[in-house]
């Protein structure tokens, strides 16, 4: 038996990605295309982030990682519910309400806001039913609903936590260069980081620890990796701030 949905309440997943070939922090967006039945053109055509009705059965956060993996195939990933949008207006938009009124959706919807932090090539992109494509946080395409609000506040979210969680590691491989950690910090704080400075204070961190290797496949000298220690962390770094560029 399919499940029932709550008819006015749905969850979206602002997903984000770093790519460490662009040093960019990125969004995940899906595709929205609607046609005229009789004529063939197109009513809709644009991006949205990818969200669901939550099932009568469901919590949000199992809506939230059901429709993350129905997009990406992957779940067990860091998620952080950040907030709720109500605001009676914002499915009120021309195109919003021809596309809402052929799925059938209610055009008084609450959404609950998520966001999701991988690293691009995690997401395997080809053939997705969805169209889903990635694009970097400052060159977005046109959004419909309120969406665009949505990533903004979530961006906001995310480089707010990153001063003081560790959360930007869920972006990086388990081993990782200092630079590596600079350019994920450089992309999400969306500020230049002094390299001198920032490695001197990331070396000293206790939970950064320094591996006995080094890159492999590189062309130029290869640099010394480390892993973050969560446990080490948790035990020491817990009530203070992460990190102070």
């Amino acid at each position: 038996m399919t499940p029932k949905i709550i008819p006015n309440v749905s969850v979206d997943c602002v997903v984000f990605g770093f790519d460490a070939t662009t040093k960019s922090l990125n969004v995940l967006l899906i595709q929205r295309q609607l046609k005229d039945e009789d004529t063939n053109e197109l009513l809709v055509n644009d991006f949205v982030l990818t969200g669901y009705h939550v099932y009568e059965n469901e919590k949000l956060d199992e809506t939230a990682t059901r429709v993350l993996k129905e997009l990406t195939g992957l779940d067990n990933l860091y998620k952080k519910q950040f907030k709720s949008f109500g605001s009676p207006t914002r499915l009120m938009n021309e195109k919003d309400i021809i596309w809402a009124k052929n799925k059938k959706f209610n055009l008084r919807t609450i959404t609950v806001a998520y966001y999701f932090l991988l690293q691009t090539y995690e997401v395997n992109l080809k053939d997705n039913k969805y169209n889903a494509q990635w694009f970097p946080i400052h060159n977005l395409p046109e959004l419909g609903f309120d969406h665009l609000e949505i990533i903004n506040q979530a961006y906001e979210d995310l480089k707010t936590k990153a001063m003081y969680k560790p959360i930007v590691f869920e972006m990086l491989p388990d081993k990782f260069t200092i630079n590596e950690l600079q350019d994920i910090f450089e992309s999400v704080l969306d500020v230049k980081i002094d390299n001198r400075n920032f490695r001197r204070k990331m070396i000293a961190k206790k939970y950064l620890v320094a591996l006995d290797e080094k890159q492999i496949g590189v062309t130029k000298k290869p640099s010394k990796l480390y892993m973050f220690s969560k446990d080490v962390y948790e035990k020491m770094y817990k009530n203070n701030s992460f990190i102070n560029i």
